[in-house]
């Protein structure tokens, strides 16, 4: 039996996620359901894009992902099922698919199922169910909708050049580590076994070294690493580095790499 997640902006206070589910039982009795995440700020597409991205893979193939993030449907923003790398999404066009799947190949279609209620508030419940139903009993795409091209967000890259990497903060998470959009290959591409500075928020923190873990710090010490994600990340041994630092989503960090080789300085607060 097909797994089916549900993510969303609804939090745990309200009935939202129970009556979700209980449309998902009520139809398939023996479903295995599971929660990624109902804590996304609300409308925040993006946040919710990069936690579904960095897991979706870490479940089996054929697994149906409900994403339940600004569901509202327009001409502009229509619902959709969309299948890539043997997953699928169910939806809202609102740019949500594109900063899951990036370039990567896919099939959509438009959803051209009809609710059984009369209300259109609630399109979790009403609709995207009734598609999850569908796919899980064996229906293909074409049973569900024409074909459709969905819309292309790409998320902002980090500008480099031969001696340095400007990136920027992407997510936030729980421990309020901070997961910037600078990938693990870039800055070995760049750095070429030079050393380098990591300045943080306009140089107010600077950093040295780069650590293979939480651990490889002392406690309360700020620390870069590079996460399963793949991406630089900005942290605090027992700590929140975003509180401390005074960092938010889309605050800049910059890598700037030495001509030539001298020894490591250690992390300075200034």
């Amino acid at each position: 039996m097909a797994i089916i997640t549900l993510t969303s902006d609804w939090g745990l206070s309200d009935y939202y996620v129970p009556i979700v589910k209980g449309a998902i039982y009520s139809a398939l009795p023996n479903a295995n359901i599971v929660d990624i995440t109902h804590n996304i700020e609300p409308f925040d597409i993006r946040s919710a894009a990069f936690i579904v991205k960095n897991c979706y893979k870490s479940f089996p193939k054929g697994s149906i992902h409900i994403l339940a993030i600004d569901t509202e449907e327009s001409k502009e923003n229509p619902h959709v099922l969309l299948k890539a790398n043997d997953h699928y999404f169910i939806g809202t066009d609102n740019s949500i698919f594109s900063l899951i799947i990036g370039q990567d190949s896919y099939d959509a279609v438009i959803i051209d199922t009809f609710q059984d209620t009369g209300f259109y508030t609630f399109s979790t419940r009403d609709r995207f169910v009734k598609v999850a139903v569908m796919i899980h009993n064996g229906a293909a795409l074409s049973d569900i909708g024409k074909p459709y091209r969905i819309k292309e967000k790409i998320e902002l890259q980090p500008s480099y050049s031969a001696n340095s990497i400007h990136g920027l903060v992407n997510h936030i998470d729980s421990y309020e580590n901070l997961i910037t959009n600078i990938p693990k290959h870039l800055f070995e591409k760049v750095r070429d076994g030079r050393n380098y500075t990591i300045n943080i928020n306009s140089s107010s923190y600077k950093i040295y070294n780069i650590t293979d873990s939480y651990q490889d710090s002392y406690e309360s010490e700020i620390l870069a690493l590079f996460g399963t994600h793949g991406f630089l990340e900005i942290a605090m041994c027992r700590g929140k580095a975003a509180s401390l630092l005074g960092m938010e989503r889309d605050s800049a960090v910059d890598i700037y790499f030495e001509e030539e080789k001298t020894d490591q300085k250690e992390n300075t607060l200034f």
